[in-house]
């Protein structure tokens, strides 16, 4: 018998989230989820969704990966003239999702953003494996390709052009750097009655902490 979807659910209960054990500071609090992800060789842990705003105001979101992150924010890298990335220069707003199913958790960001320095794009570009290095010149991201053939008869010529040399970082591609304006946690708890806690930067640089409805 087929189950309707109306009838999937699970009841979580595998932690809760509390106000006396969460740190003061959201990116504590962030780590130690994220942390606790790897450890738990969670699928692609720092694979999140990324939400832009289209120049019409409609809504548009993408997984991408997370690949740093520390007090000033979060940070991923795409192709500058990618459809995402034409979203957020001409509106720098994005939120962020993460989910880890087998923990029972999410994470909401939501902030400014800003492209990080030339250098620091430079610093990721050239630890990227060779030919993830190739991909970034190879594929015009977003636009109309004809097949799957000429992606790849791009990729071999770009290996024979770069077999002896240094691959250098396109100048449309590098890091967008999310400075969060809030971020919340989510942690699954029996009948619905999740814990989300809120935080929110004051003008100070602070963070308020509060206890949101599930």
């Amino acid at each position: 018998m087929d189950l309707s979807i109306a009838d999937l659910r699970l009841n979580y209960g595998l932690e809760e989230l509390l106000e006396s054990s969460a740190p003061a500071d959201p990116f504590i609090l962030f780590k130690q989820w994220f942390d606790r992800a790897v450890s738990e060789e969670t699928r692609e842990p720092n694979a999140m969704t990324l939400a832009t705003v289209t120049p019409d105001g409609k809504p548009r979101a993408r997984m991408v990966l997370l690949k740093d992150f520390d007090p000033a924010g979060f940070v991923l890298f795409t192709n500058y003239n990618s459809a995402k990335g034409r979203e957020l220069a001409a509106t720098p707003y994005a939120c962020l999702v993460f989910w880890w199913g087998n923990l029972e958790r999410q994470i909401r960001i939501e902030g400014r953003v800003e492209k990080i320095s030339e250098g620091e794009s430079d610093n990721y570009f050239f630890v990227r494996p060779w030919e993830s290095r190739l991909g970034a010149w190879a594929s015009e991201q977003s636009e109309v390709v004809d097949s799957r053939d000429v992606l790849e008869k791009r990729l071999e010529e770009l290996k024979e052009e770069y077999k002896d040399r240094e691959v250098p970082r396109p100048p449309h591609w590098g890091g967008f750097r999310v400075l969060p304006d809030s971020i919340e946690f989510w942690q699954g708890r029996p009948s619905r009655l999740h814990d989300r806690l809120s935080y929110s930067r004051q003008e100070d640089g602070t963070w308020k902490r509060e206890r949101l409805s599930p």
